[in-house]
């Protein structure tokens, strides 16, 4: 639980663009819609993909994948989860880390998911449509955009992937703020219900949020409109079990000009993940705010690119 009491103090911890020391906070949110869509259209112009792919009948179950330069038979996956605290961006401001990893024989696949305001409430006329989405171990109605849908979508498109494309070497999952959220609720994923099990060979959190109470009382959840039993279930902080046999490596990474909050966050959960028996490594990136310590993964010498390189085996 978070230590911030204070409403206010609240949101200016989870407003990420209020700890910037690069541009304004009005000014950087612009900046980073900017440039990640035009690294992605660099990243499409340049690497052979296949885009809008449905893994679902939900408008926001699509994914894309940007194939590796010189491919083989088989070759691992690094699943990118977009961030926007779950009510912005897409897939398709999401391939701007492709071009160093496909380099390398990695191909890059970019998830994308119905976010809010979609599932802010579920009325009558669309509590049919949303019953068929609802697997049989859920009692409650799911709709699209609600934070119970977009975990479960996630899930979904990895078993997408397992099942479509048996040429997949392992998955590397990267989650970026809300994306790394997502990620992380994959790992305490029971996969008994989907009848596959993906082969998820590592995850890089960066700078996520795993506790979402915090969150409640904030401008967050307006669209949200998360309650307390949801924020809970849906908190990976929550659902830390001891790692199975196929268990993953964990990379944590958080940024230096992330909020205290967002750094405490990280700090916590890495540490969670540690205590319950994971392999788990906490990455401090020095000099990069929330933004840019994603925006910088098209880059081949910035540091997480070369440590999540690194930990995917090449082809």
């Amino acid at each position: 639980r978070s230590p911030v009491a204070s409403p206010q103090v609240l949101e200016d911890q989870y407003s990420p663009s209020r700890w910037s020391r690069r541009l304004d906070r009005d000014t950087i949110i612009d900046v980073h819609l900017e440039v990640t869509a035009a690294g992605t259209e660099r990243a499409r112009a340049s690497v052979q993909t296949l885009l809008h792919i449905p893994y679902g009948s939900g408008d926001g179950e699509k994914l894309d994948i940007y194939f590796p330069t010189n491919p083989s038979e088989t070759f691992p996956v690094l699943v990118y989860i977009h961030g926007g605290y779950w009510q912005c961006l897409s897939k398709d401001d999401s391939g701007f880390a492709a071009p160093p990893l496909v380099s390398q024989g990695v191909a890059v696949v970019a998830v994308g998911y119905d976010i809010a305001p979609k599932g802010r409430c579920c009325p009558a006329e669309a509590a049919a449509a949303c019953v068929a989405q609802r697997p049989p171990a859920l009692t409650f109605v799911l709709c699209l955009g609600h934070m119970d849908a977009m975990v479960l979508q996630v899930r979904r498109s990895l078993v997408f992937l397992m099942e479509q494309y048996p040429w997949i070497r392992g998955i590397y999952l990267c989650g970026h703020s809300a994306g790394a959220q997502l990620a992380a609720m994959v790992l305490s994923t029971d996969w008994t219900e989907f009848q596959v099990v993906p082969d998820i060979k590592g995850a890089v959190l960066v700078s996520g949020v795993y506790d979402l109470e915090p969150i409640l009382h904030t401008y967050v959840n307006d669209a949200l409109n998360m309650s307390r039993e949801v924020a809970q279930r849906n908190s990976p902080m929550r659902h830390v079990t001891p790692p199975g046999p196929a268990a993953c490596e964990v990379l944590v990474a958080v940024a230096q000009h992330d909020s205290p909050e967002f750094r405490r966050q990280s700090q916590e959960y890495s540490q969670a993940l540690r205590a319950a028996g994971w392999s788990v490594s906490l990455l401090d990136l020095a000099g990069v705010d929330h933004f840019n310590v994603i925006e910088k993964l098209s880059e081949d010498r910035y540091l997480l690119t070369q440590v999540g390189r690194s930990a995917v085996p090449r082809q």
